[in-house]
């Protein structure tokens, strides 16, 4: 008996592991699933911090292209929506113990339906870590898998790569424990007004194997901890 519900609940423990972002509400639309977005079947992580696939997801997840490029506008806010797999709803989003930061990035490119996205040319728009004892994840998790992104107001118009990120560090006390999460949505910005050129950088490269905010013992923190979001600084217009 005792073995059926330790069984029991670990399958309940693992049905909502894991997680893909796939869908982006953008000027009050929500497109369907996959819409603009380079998305997997299987919704596993990515481990290994220097490997190319740190971009826009890939194998053990092969993503598949979209040919389709959603409008948004520069100044508003967009919302990257994480489900547990393409076919969950906002109650299965992650299981909330796989407890992280939240992170996105934009890259400029010519053709946002190719570019893989590999290399320089990234900057972070939008972060969150651990504040008042409470996850940045659990925060997307409760907000029925809502992201909410704001597009910086000063960057260029034309076409960008959306990179929405979530980190699970409950594996992290050991070199690459921490299980990142991430997928490309395809977007051409319109009505920026172009008066800033933010510092880019690479992926991979933006992460270490051994940053702080990758590598610790979640369940070990003191009172007074005081979480480092991995990653480069946060842009913000001037």
């Amino acid at each position: 008996m005792k073995a059926t519900i330790i069984l029991a609940g670990f399958a309940a423990s693992t049905a909502s592991a894991h997680t893909i972002f796939a869908q982006l509400t953008a000027g009050g639309t929500t497109y369907p699933v996959s819409h603009g977005i380079r998305t997997p079947s299987y919704d596993g992580p990515q481990t290994d911090v220097r490997s190319n696939n740190m971009a826009c997801n890939g194998p053990p997840n092969p993503t598949k292209p979209s040919d389709k490029t959603i409008q948004v506008i520069a100044g508003t806010n967009v919302s990257a929506v994480w489900r547990h797999t393409l076919e969950s709803g906002p109650n299965d989003v992650m299981d909330p113990g796989h407890k992280g930061p939240v992170m996105a990035y934009l890259k400029k490119v010519t053709d946002a339906k190719s570019d893989k996205g590999v290399g320089d040319g990234w900057f972070k728009i939008q972060e969150g870590g651990y504040t008042n004892g409470k996850w940045a994840t659990n925060v997307v998790i409760d907000n029925k898998g809502n992201q909410v992104i704001q597009i910086p107001s000063c960057i260029a118009n034309g076409q960008y790569l959306l990179r929405a990120e979530m980190v699970a560090l409950h594996g992290a006390r050991s070199t690459n424990g921490a299980q990142l999460y991430m997928e490309c949505a395809q977007i051409e910005i319109t009505g920026g007004t172009g008066t800033a050129t933010p510092k880019t950088y690479s992926i991979p490269g933006i992460y270490k194997s051994n940053d702080p905010g990758l590598l610790l013992d979640i369940y070990s923190l003191k009172s007074n901890f005081q979480y480092i979001i991995p990653g480069p600084p946060l842009f913000k217009c001037p």
